[in-house]
């Protein structure tokens, strides 16, 4: 049985996709932890579509937020996602999503017009402060992911009210002061994630 939905603290996490467009060294899902995250299997057996998502929500309103998350990239399902994002904020929620910031990139246009209305905040992992380190940990499937991630980061602010860009401190070569500079440039904000911490 998959888990589609999962709650943590006061905010309800969507797994919605094991795809994902980067393979990064330190995801649970290429390290020993595996697919779970607080004691949740987030092994999927089938990609859910609309009407199961929004079945496995509830009341999205007695959430902080609804979270698009979960062990995959779920902007690669953005059809999905955008019209579960519209039935949440129809009904009271507030909708984040965890992003690599490669929507863009992956759909060959900008999506983040699409966006509007419908997200509160995007949290992207911009993971490193140059492409290399990025590349290193990242593992890209897609060439021109470093800065296509950057310009997302750029560009989100007009669409999305709250942006925050977020590394992980403790990756080797990672400099979080840089990647906070990079953030800032791009009039976003920034967080500093803990490796090994997830969820």
């Amino acid at each position: 049985m998959s888990c589609i939905a999962y709650p943590i603290r006061n905010s309800l996490y969507l797994n919605i996709t094991d795809r994902c467009t980067l393979e990064c060294r330190f995801c649970p899902k290429h390290t020993a932890q595996g697919p779970v995250v607080h004691d949740f299997d987030l092994g999927l057996d089938h990609r859910p579509e609309v009407e199961e998502i929004i079945s496995a929500i509830g009341d999205p309103s007695a959430y902080d937020e609804v979270v698009f998350c979960g062990f995959g990239e779920p902007t690669l399902r953005l059809k999905v996602l955008l019209e579960v994002a519209r039935w949440i904020k129809d009904h009271g929620g507030r909708v984040r999503i965890n992003t690599d910031g490669l929507a863009n990139l992956v759909n060959k246009r900008n999506v983040l017009p699409e966006m509007a209305g419908l997200v509160d905040s995007l949290s992207v992992s911009m993971n490193a402060q140059d492409e290399e380190t990025y590349n290193r940990h990242c593992q890209p499937a897609l060439p021109g992911s470093w800065q296509a991630m950057l310009d997302f980061l750029a560009q989100a602010p007009e669409y999305v009210p709250r942006v925050t860009a977020t590394a992980i401190d403790g990756l080797e070569g990672v400099d979080i002061e840089a990647c906070e500079k990079l953030a800032t440039e791009r009039g976003v904000a920034f967080r500093r994630r803990e490796l090994d911490k997830v969820g």
